[in-house]
């Protein structure tokens, strides 16, 4: 019996052990002050695309047994900020059954007036009541509640052992890097959606389809199709994108973010007509 659901997995999780495995080198045997702070500078970035993977992972779990992907939640919350269930609280049964009504949306861009959000608006206001959100909806599923609470106590109580062993390295090894990521990933949900009301998911996000950013975050680009079928594993993402881009209205797409793109990052683009014809020839259909 194999222990990954999907094959595919298998050179992201590496991939995220070793970065754990540096993490820990850092913590452990950092001695200088400055070390820390530029191992948190440089992987900004990187763990932002981290938290795609944490994000697709609370979609469809990576193992298919419970014990390694509650050992993966662990690594994960320590890399993005989002600790087990969380994310399948807050984002899998809150957002993804609600961003259609930005009166109940768990990331919703609207004011109470109705009025968009701004950028740092939406971030700072959705990374902070993330966490409550994610309580929130686990009220209404009393058999996930339990494991969210139990295993967040998990990652506080291993956080906590952290500093009791070097609190300067604790914090800019793990807790920094996990409060950055948390804000990462909301403000990433912003360029999602944001402007968009709509009745139909066809309509409501936007989506890239940059070749390296959906090799970075495993397909998170393909939006649409992720809301769509939120249960399709990240790697068929690109042929369900192409079976719906017939629908999928042409103004309805961005350009990648920094480092990708360093040119009016997330930008809205519209797709010439052929543009979209050569997204939909990736589907199988199309092509016989």
């Amino acid at each position: 019996m194999t222990l990954f659901r999907n094959p595919r997995d298998r050179i992201p999780v590496l991939l995220f052990l070793i970065v754990f495995a540096l993490d820990l080198t850092v913590y452990f045997t950092a001695r200088s002050w400055w070390l820390p702070i530029l191992w948190l500078a440089l992987w900004v970035i990187p763990k932002g695309w981290i938290c795609a993977w944490n994000h697709h992972h609370q979609h469809v779990p990576t193992f298919r047994h419970a014990l390694p992907n509650r050992l993966l939640d662990v690594v994960f919350g320590f890399q993005t900020g989002v600790t087990s269930h969380a994310w399948f609280l807050h984002h899998v049964l809150g957002h993804h059954r609600n961003y259609l009504d930005q009166e109940k949306d768990e990331a919703r861009w609207k004011r109470r007036d109705g009025t968009p959000m701004g950028e740092v608006e939406f971030s700072v206001i959705n990374t902070l009541v993330a966490y409550p959100r994610a309580f929130r909806v686990g009220l209404a599923h009393p058999r996930v509640l339990p494991v969210f609470l139990g295993m967040g106590a998990l990652q506080v109580a291993l956080l906590g052992l952290l500093f009791w062993h070097d609190a300067y390295n604790a914090l800019w090894v793990f807790l920094l890097p996990m409060a950055v990521s948390l804000y990462v990933t909301v403000w990433a949900t912003y360029f999602h959606h944001v402007g968009l009301d709509a009745t139909e998911h066809t309509a409501a996000s936007y989506n890239i389809v940059h070749r390296g950013y959906n090799l970075m975050t495993g397909n998170l680009g393909y939006h649409t199709a992720h809301h769509a079928r939120h249960g399709v594993h990240w790697s068929q993402l690109p042929e369900l994108h192409a079976q719906l881009a017939h629908d999928i209205p042409a103004s309805l797409y961005r350009q990648p973010g920094i480092p990708f793109v360093w040119s009016n990052p997330e930008a809205q683009l519209e797709l010439a007509p052929e543009g979209v014809e050569a997204l939909a020839l990736r589907s199988p259909t199309a092509r016989t």
